[in-house]
């Protein structure tokens, strides 16, 4: 199938994935195979920006940078897009942002997409040192937060409807669930 829709064949190296460009699916690299899901839904959007918008100006006031939907290079051949990272300040012209940069990446779990999230992205990111790792459920605004152990996350906090997630790093911020959700 993904040789039909990029006329490739064989593993996909950096530089072949770079080559893409911008689509209108999310494509993402992982050790040699594309991982190509659809446009997120109006909903998963509406929290994106939602949390992006109580997230931003925590990491500005901390000389830290919110993207959304960016490159992220956990290691040469392993490049997934995640919904929002606070990074260091970095270059905004560069196709990619380097993992060591990032303080905290987080993933609103779609319904088709969930094993993704949860397991092999958790995994990817904890082992190329990416600090914290936030989850949030899309029907319920739920909130787990996880810090990194060496190579693996635990969970640090779990926040539901009613309740307040509290972030002290990498930036200052409160969030609560009902108000990313509708």
């Amino acid at each position: 199938m993904t040789a039909a829709v990029f006329g490739h064949d064989g593993p996909w190296t950096e530089e072949e994935y770079l080559s893409l460009d911008e689509t209108s699916q999310r494509v993402e690299l992982f050790d040699g195979s594309l991982h190509v899901t659809p446009a997120p839904t109006p909903r998963h959007q509406r929290i994106s920006r939602k949390l992006g918008n109580i997230l931003e100006p925590a990491a500005e006031k901390v000389g830290l940078e919110l993207l959304e939907a960016v490159n992220v290079r956990l290691r040469p051949g392993r490049i997934p897009i995640p919904d929002l990272i606070i990074t260091d300040p970095v270059n905004l012209d560069e196709p990619m942002i380097e993992a060591d940069e990032v303080h905290l990446v987080c993933e609103i779990i779609s319904p088709s997409n969930a094993s993704t999230d949860k397991v092999l992205k958790m995994h990817y990111y904890a082992a190329a040192g990416i600090e914290w790792y936030l989850l949030v459920e899309q029907k319920t605004g739920a909130l787990r937060l996880y810090r990194r152990r060496g190579r693996h996350y635990t969970e640090h906090s779990a926040t539901k409807r009613g309740e307040t997630l509290r972030l002290l790093e990498p930036v200052q911020a409160t969030i609560r669930p009902e108000h990313l959700v509708p």
